[in-house]
């Protein structure tokens, strides 16, 4: 479903269009990044059991991890949305990737399969500090989000303001607030803390958490590139004051 930089917004297909895609961003973007959660709280759901070996499954489950990386990381690229925008409206763009990850990240946790071998299985307050840990994560994440003030999760914003002609907001210019004053990345620390808060570690949750743990690190390193060119030596200042992941002491930089 897409609209070429010509479709008036104004016509009756055009708003009905952008309304459904409004809807299945915020149902399937929200609705994926639940269950990933869920998830990432029980291990593998099992949903489908296909009946495999341990090295088909494991085979399985890194392809539908990569198959996600590369949707995510190839689609967020300036190359690709400059490619995009000539079939579908700029607008849409955030969206539409919502969307994206959003089908791709259910087929992940729908498809995915369980291996037999449990490497781990903690017992007593070593499985209640786990689970501290993961909903801390969750609250650190959200507080991440906030901090950022006009951070749009599902790409809808631009929609929305079309629909009610509203005024495209200006950039905002680099502020540091928030968890951002301990780490540059605090969304991914939080990330990485929920995939590891994990008390029963089986074969296929360790090939995950492995595989999520490089992407986010790569995905960290070719996000500074970007932030480094948007912010210039503002950011550079910003990078030789902060950790990239790992805080360094519980006082904030300066």
């Amino acid at each position: 479903m897409g609209f070429n930089n010509t479709t008036d917004m104004n016509t009756s297909p055009s708003k009905f269009a952008a309304y459904v895609i409004v809807v299945l961003s915020y149902l399937i973007g929200g609705g994926s990044l639940l269950i990933w959660l869920v998830f990432l709280f029980y291990g593998s759901l099992n949903l489908v059991n296909f009946g495999m070996d341990e090295t088909a499954k494991l085979l399985l489950n890194a392809c539908l991890c990569i198959a996600f990386f590369i949707q995510h990381s190839t689609m967020i690229r300036k190359s690709f949305k400059s490619w995009i925008a000539k079939f579908i409206r700029v607008d849409f763009f955030g969206a539409l990737y919502t969307i994206s990850s959003g089908v791709l990240l259910l087929a992940l946790v729908i498809l995915w399969q369980k291996s037999a071998y449990s490497l781990v299985v903690s017992q007593g307050i070593i499985r209640w500090l786990f689970y501290v840990v993961f909903f801390m994560s969750i609250v650190g994440f959200n507080w991440g989000t906030r901090s950022l003030g006009s951070f749009d999760g599902f790409g809808t914003k631009p929609i929305l303001n079309c629909l009610h002609n509203a005024d495209t907001p200006r950039p905002t210019s680099f502020t540091v607030r928030g968890p951002y004053r301990w780490v540059r990345h605090p969304l991914y620390t939080f990330t990485l803390l929920m995939i590891w808060s994990c008390p029963d570690l089986t074969l296929d949750r360790l090939l995950h958490n492995i595989l999520w743990t490089f992407w986010i690190i790569i995905g960290s390193i070719l996000e500074e590139r970007d932030l480094v060119a948007s912010h210039g030596n503002k950011y550079r200042n910003y990078q030789s004051n902060v950790p990239m992941l790992i805080p360094r002491s519980i006082r904030p930089a300066q």
